[in-house]
């Protein structure tokens, strides 16, 4: 299947009942439930610190769950954990898929697509001539720029500009290009929405609803969902039990957008995400 020169895999099935993580601290998040057809948006929203990020992780089989029930197209959790990490790809998720700032676009997208061929292709994929091997890279690094809405273009060094030299929304595309070279079939980005301007999140949210309807899964975590995503809520007070469609766009709070409008000033709830974050790298041996 291929969709606007980009080859690409059907998404799959995403389903949770009664879904909880357990963690040093105790319950992450307990009580999920949802059902989402393959290629939809599904949106994990929730204040910094309510479990957003482990249970994206726990949904693409880098925790192992404590509870209930969770199936990934034919798959299931925590049974086929492995399985589940083969079809899936994580973006822009913090201390799990950082970006090296020293390195260069073009390195990071030249590594990846070397880690795909190495251990991602067949065994027939490998034993082709080189020069097959290296157009084949080629492609598929185009085609996930291209996916991922970043060209290199305009960049001050083009691909030889270091990521430390990229903007947010930049660095979280080059993200997302490098998890879709693997071409997974459920894509988790964390993180959307962290320090962006209006402009750029309506930019990310149409991002991931054409990488969507090009049939790929995604689901996101946000602090406020976007129209016609299925949402699954880690807020304390809905238990994180709905999984629904969002009817409307959220309005955001004043204090997020004061914060989004200064992203160099430290946030006031990054303590939370760091421990979340370390919350799910403990639980986690394989990201």
């Amino acid at each position: 299947m291929e969709t606007q020169g980009r080859e690409t895999v059907p998404g799959v099935a995403v389903g949770a009942a009664d879904f909880g993580l357990k963690g040093p601290r105790g319950w992450v998040f307990r009580g999920v439930g949802f059902d989402a057809a393959p290629g939809s948006l599904i949106a994990i929203a929730g204040p910094s610190g309510s479990g957003r990020t482990s249970l994206l992780l726990a949904l693409t089989g880098r925790m192992r769950p404590g509870e209930g029930r969770v199936t990934v197209g034919e798959h299931r959790l925590p049974r086929d954990m492995s399985a589940v990490r083969r079809i899936s790809a994580l973006a822009h998720v913090p201390g799990v898929t950082d970006l090296d700032p020293a390195l260069t676009v073009g390195e990071h997208l030249r590594e990846r697509a070397l880690l795909e061929c190495r251990f991602g292709d067949s065994l027939r994929a490998l034993l082709r001539p080189r020069a097959d091997r290296a157009a084949r890279a080629t492609r598929r690094i185009d085609a996930a720029l291209a996916a991922a809405g970043l060209d290199l273009e305009p960049l001050p060094k083009r691909s030889r500009t270091a990521v430390r030299d990229l903007e947010r929304i930049e660095a979280l595309r080059l993200s997302v290009a490098l998890a879709l070279i693997g071409r997974p079939r459920l894509l988790a980005v964390d993180d959307t929405d962290l320090k962006l301007s209006a402009l750029e999140r309506d930019a990310v949210w149409d991002l991931l609803r054409s990488l969507a309807a090009a049939g790929t899964t995604v689901v996101a975590v946000c602090a406020e969902a976007p129209k016609g995503a299925v949402v699954v809520s880690t807020a304390p007070d809905d238990g994180g039990r709905r999984g629904e469609e969002s009817g409307s766009d959220a309005v955001p709070d004043e204090r997020d957008t004061h914060k989004e409008s200064a992203p160099d000033e430290p946030s006031g709830d990054g303590d939370d995400h760091d421990k979340e974050t370390a919350d799910a790298l403990a639980e986690t041996g394989r990201a």
